[in-house]
C-alpha cells in the first residue's frame, strides 16, 4: 500500500510514520504533500528518501492537478498529518474511507474550524477540562466531523499550561498514530 503524507508544519508526526513504516512489506510512505513550501516537513522528507510536492490551496482544490499526482505515485490512502487545509469533497470521494486526520483532542470537544494546534490546546485549558488526547478520524465533508477510529486520552492538571497540554499530546500522537494507522491499513487487506 502507498500513502501520502499531508502536512503543513513541521512534520514530527509524518517522520515518526514515516520511519515506522520503513522496512515494512505491506506499507510504503510514497508522498509526502504540503501546502506550504517552508514547512519543515518536507525536510524531513528529504532526509528520509521520501520524494515531497508543494501544493499550495488553490491546487489542492483542483482535480485536474492532485488527482493526476497522486495517481502518478500510485497513491492508496492519504494520511492527514498536521495539514491544515480542508480537503475537497471530490478528493474524499476519491478516497472513500481512505483518508485519516489526526486531531490533538478528543473529538467532538475543541474541534471543527479554527481548531488546530495551539488553538486547541488553549481552547481545553480554557475550559478547565481534565483530561485531552487524540483522535484519530476518518475525514469526511465535514470538519472534524469524520468517524472516530480511536482515541487516547492524558490527564490535564490545573497546573498545565497551553504548551505542558501539547507536550502531552504529541507524546501520545508519538505513541500511538502509526500504530493505529497499521491497523487501519491491516483491516484493508
Amino acid at each position: 500500500m502507498n500513502i501520502a503524507i499531508f502536512v503543513s508544519g513541521s512534520g514530527t508526526n509524518c517522520e515518526n510514520i514515516i520511519r515506522y513504516f520503513q522496512g515494512s512489506e505491506s506499507v510504503s510512505t510514497a508522498l509526502v504533500v504540503s501546502n506550504r513550501a517552508d514547512a519543515y516537513a518536507l525536510e524531513r522528507a528529504k532526509r528520509l528518501g521520501v520524494p515531497a510536492a508543494i501544493v499550495p490551496k488553490a491546487q489542492l482544490n483542483d482535480p485536474d492537478i492532485i488527482l493526476p499526482l497522486l495517481q502518478e505515485f500510485r497513491i492508496d490512502f492519504i494520511v492527514l498529518a498536521g495539514f491544515l487545509p480542508l480537503i475537497p469533497d471530490f478528493l474524499i470521494d476519491a478516497f472513500p474511507r481512505r483518508i485519516v486526520n489526526i486531531h490533538p483532542a478528543l473529538l467532538p470537544k475543541h474541534g471543527g474550524k479554527g481548531m488546530w494546534g495551539h488553538h486547541v490546546h488553549e481552547a481545553v485549558k480554557a475550559a478547565g477540562d481534565t483530561e485531552t488526547g487524540i483522535t484519530v478520524h476518518y475525514v469526511s465533508p465535514v470538519c472534524d466531523g469524520g468517524e472516530i477510529i480511536a482515541q487516547f486520552s492524558t490527564p490535564v492538571s490545573p497546573d498545565d499550561t497551553p504548551d505542558t497540554i501539547a507536550d502531552k499530546v504529541h507524546v501520545l500522537e508519538m505513541a500511538h498514530f502509526p500504530q493505529v494507522l497499521e491497523q487501519v491499513f491491516e483491516q484493508l487487506n
